[in-house]
């Protein structure tokens, strides 16, 4: 994980049963003598996250519907990590911290993590958007439970789900970053068949047809989180063609590739865009590796005077 990042030496699951009492009943001694719980089940891995929150985030009352996307937590702050090192190569190699930096998370979930951990961890402030009400309320709820969110996140529901940008981007309003975390999946077949993946992952046996429904609930995740025609590339490919409408309101775009063979295609069509920039950053949690892909339409010199007069 990144260097940074607060959960790379694990899980200290004394200090987080400490924290999060209601976390004690599912932790366990696993086959290696070591306290863990069990990841299949989500409400193991919920009481987790909650825990995590309240100890290392000073984060109280999250929550998620039943059914809906739980994420891991170290995982989603490592992104958060590449974006602030993003930000602090145009920034005179410093990370900007602190409610001027205005983030945008596109498809926040009912979790409202990224602008959760975002605000937690740099101060930034955020706008979170998404196509479903419940996960917007939610997300308003979680913000809610804490003073220290409060008026540093703001959630705003996207009623046209062609659009990504179109309705969320105010006129006038600017951006230092947007992040994303698509679904990758292009059907419910494809989703179900990585749901089964995880499931056998975690040494659990092979799910049959009639067992799909529990995969659904223990890994979590509505349609909109998992699945959409066309997967990532497709929707991806639509947040770079209407990016350009944006591209003097915001320094950096960014979008989590789950497929690494989506990249190259990406790439192209972000050229075909005239963006003048594109990164593509890699990120290792333990043997998995993932990548965001960021571009810009505005040149090293144009960000390094955006960033003099925003931050």
């Amino acid at each position: 994980m990144h260097p940074r990042n607060r959960h790379n030496d694990g899980y200290n699951f004394n200090d987080l049963v400490k924290a999060y009492p209601k976390l004690s009943p599912f932790v366990r001694t696993n086959e290696y003598q070591n306290l863990s719980i069990d990841f299949s089940s989500s409400e193991a891995v919920k009481a987790l996250n909650a825990a995590l929150l309240v100890h290392h985030y000073q984060v109280q009352g999250w929550d998620i519907p039943d059914g809906f996307l739980c994420p891991p937590i170290p995982g989603r702050v490592d992104y958060i990590h590449y974006l602030a090192d993003l930000l602090k190569a145009t920034n005179n190699n410093k990370i900007p911290h602190g409610n001027k930096v205005n983030a945008l998370d596109i498809g926040t979930g009912a979790s409202c993590i990224y602008p959760i951990l975002g605000q937690r961890q740099n101060g930034w402030h955020f706008v979170a958007s998404d196509i479903d009400p419940i996960s917007i309320a939610s997300a308003n709820k979680n913000i809610a439970n804490n003073d220290n969110l409060t008026g540093t996140i703001e959630c705003r529901l996207q009623e046209n789900n062609q659009h990504i940008f179109t309705n969320i981007i105010k006129e006038g309003e600017s951006f230092a970053v947007t992040l994303c975390n698509p679904p990758f999946h292009s059907s419910l077949v494809e989703a179900t068949k990585g749901s089964e993946r995880k499931w056998q992952n975690l040494n659990k046996s092979s799910v049959s047809n009639n067992e799909n429904e529990n995969v659904k609930l223990n890994f979590g995740g509505q349609k909109a989180e998992l699945w959409c025609d066309g997967g990532e590339l497709k929707f991806i490919r639509k947040m770079i063609n209407e990016s350009k409408q944006y591209q003097q309101q915001v320094l950096w775009f960014s979008c989590l590739v789950s497929k690494s063979e989506n990249v190259k295609p990406l790439k192209l069509a972000l050229k075909k865009s005239k963006a003048v920039q594109i990164k593509v950053i890699k990120m290792a949690q333990g043997n998995k590796i993932s990548r965001f892909i960021a571009w810009s339409f505005l040149s090293i010199e144009q960000q390094q005077h955006w960033c003099a007069e925003h931050f």
